[in-house]
């Protein structure tokens, strides 16, 4: 294992030196010669996903992926600055982290909400990407409103038994667990009967039925859990506190989708205003006055955003969690790439419209990215929903009007 000999006492000079050491003796050096060439497209140029994946593992054993955590789940436990400092030195080779939803949104609730059983169990596995996540969370009936959720779990022994519907479940196709909220006491209100558990895609009852996008690629499924036996053991948080545990995993999700700066996932569905305006260059568009005040418009929104971000991140690196104001970054990002990924089609012009057969994988870039863009105000949270968490969390206004609030869940209206 080539875990770097580094903590909380090193210099900065000290971190600078020991990560570009494991560069040079660990990174490929086709992909370091790729990033001096030609950044991150060149990189694309010599590494292919197989690749970088079947590599990861040496990432992972680093301890670099996720620097700040405690050595015993595959971390460094270096500070955030000390981290920063790391990330900069890799920052030319595009070492992105693999298995985001699991970064993201699960480990947040295990490090909260966990026990050292689990996090022993399931982080390590987690940071190599031995073992992938998603999240069942939405519903058919329960989307926007996710406390009105109705996938029960009822305690039998040292096991409960999960009986429900969820949909809209990303990656679920190629995942092994997933963080799961089910009710378990439907005679109190919504938000309180609520318990929040860790399950086996591999066990029997669970069916996972892929569904195609737009693009015509797939990112989201819907999941049947018939029965399936879920061990007290892998009950994440109390009983009826799934509500306050689940929302752990929100906020990491609206982090990790709002975009650069965000810490997760840089661009769902394409690239970013650097790459539109090499785009630009290339196409010959950059001397139209329209077409250069719609790039430097967006470019200064997403550099407003990442600073926004990065607030949030700050707040985490002090010992809070990205909370309500991780939906400002969600709203604003979800928004921005869209108008991004229309203004890059529309740089294409007709090569946007029709191109060659097969249509899949004839589709550019531009039109793929256009495409998948539409999803982002809805995934990791709608951007109404974010509007009123910013509304009532952040800004302080009164809530929407509920006359059901306090009624138990079974004495609801439900469609």
């Amino acid at each position: 294992m080539a875990r770097l000999a580094l903590d909380r006492t090193s210099s900065s000079a000290e971190v600078t030196e020991a990560v570009r050491a494991w560069v040079d003796e660990h990174v490929p050096g086709a992909w370091r010669d790729a990033a001096e060439r030609g950044g991150r497209a060149a990189i694309r140029e010599v590494r292919s996903r197989a690749d970088y994946e079947a590599w990861y593992p040496v990432f992972a054993d680093s301890g670099l992926v996720v620097a700040t955590w405690p050595v015993a789940y595959g971390g460094l436990d270096l500070l955030p600055d000390q981290a920063r400092i790391a990330q900069e030195e890799l920052a030319p080779y595009n070492l992105g982290r693999l298995n985001p939803l699991g970064l993201s949104a699960v480990a947040p609730p295990l490090f909260a909400y966990g026990t050292e059983e689990q996090r022993q169990r399931f982080l390590p596995p987690l940071v190599r990407n031995e073992e992938k996540w998603c999240q069942l969370l939405s519903e058919p009936g329960a989307g926007s409103d996710l406390a009105s959720l109705a996938t029960r779990a009822v305690r039998d022994g040292e096991q409960w038994i999960v009986n429900g519907q969820k949909v809209w479940t990303t990656w679920a196709h190629t995942s092994d667990f997933a963080v799961c909220l089910a009710r378990t006491d439907p005679s109190v209100p919504k938000r309180q009967g609520l318990t929040y558990f860790i399950v086996d895609l591999h066990a029997p009852g669970v069916d996972v039925r892929p569904l195609r996008h737009i693009g015509g690629e797939v990112d989201f499924n819907e999941v049947f859990l018939e029965d399936v036996r879920v061990p007290e053991a892998h009950r994440l948080g109390p009983v009826g506190e799934g509500w306050r545990v689940a929302n752990t995993t929100l906020s990491g999700e609206r982090q990790m989708v709002s975009g650069a700066g965000s810490g997760g996932v840089d661009r769902i569905g394409g690239a970013g205003a650097e790459r539109l305006l090499r785009r630009a260059a290339e196409l010959g568009r950059t001397g139209e006055p329209l077409v250069r005040q719609q790039l430097m418009q967006l470019y200064s929104e997403e550099r407003i955003r990442a600073w926004t971000n990065e607030r949030v991140r700050a707040t985490v690196r002090a010992g809070g969690t990205p909370g309500p104001a991780a939906s400002i970054g969600k709203v604003h990002g979800a928004s921005l790439n869209q108008r991004l990924q229309l203004l890059a089609a529309d740089l294409l012009g007709m090569a946007s419209t029709a191109w060659p057969e097969p249509w899949l994988d004839g589709m550019p870039f531009e039109a793929k990215g256009m495409l998948r863009s539409r999803a982002n105000t809805i995934e990791g949270g709608t951007s109404e929903v974010n509007k009123n968490i910013l509304g009532e969390r952040v800004l302080g206004l009164p809530r929407e009007p509920d006359p059901w609030h306090d009624l138990p869940w079974q004495d609801v209206p439900r469609s």
